[in-house]
């Protein structure tokens, strides 16, 4: 039992160490100024794609009233599925 544990306690500090020493060799950031620059002109083109982008029209639908025709109208709707289905 005590070496395992001892196994695992030298595996921890031996990530610990890599994790340390890992974070020591990142380069800094020197790009941040050009990344902001195309980061706002992204933004920009999105914005422009937002605002001429139109919401397009919803038909509306509808049912009828009667419960018996609603429900023949949804069968009617599923045979034409399974029809179209079956020719694929």
């Amino acid at each position: 039992m005590r070496r395992l544990l001892t196994w695992l306690a030298g595996v921890a500090g031996g990530l610990a160490a890599y994790r340390a020493l890992a974070r020591r060799r990142r380069p800094a950031a020197e790009a941040a100024p050009e990344a902001d620059a195309r980061v706002e002109e992204l933004r920009e083109k999105l914005a422009q794609a937002h605002a001429t982008e139109a919401e397009p029209p919803r038909p509306e639908r509808v049912e009828p009233a009667d419960p018996a025709e609603r429900r023949r109208a949804v069968h009617e709707q599923g045979k034409a599925a399974l029809d179209e289905m079956r020719r694929d």
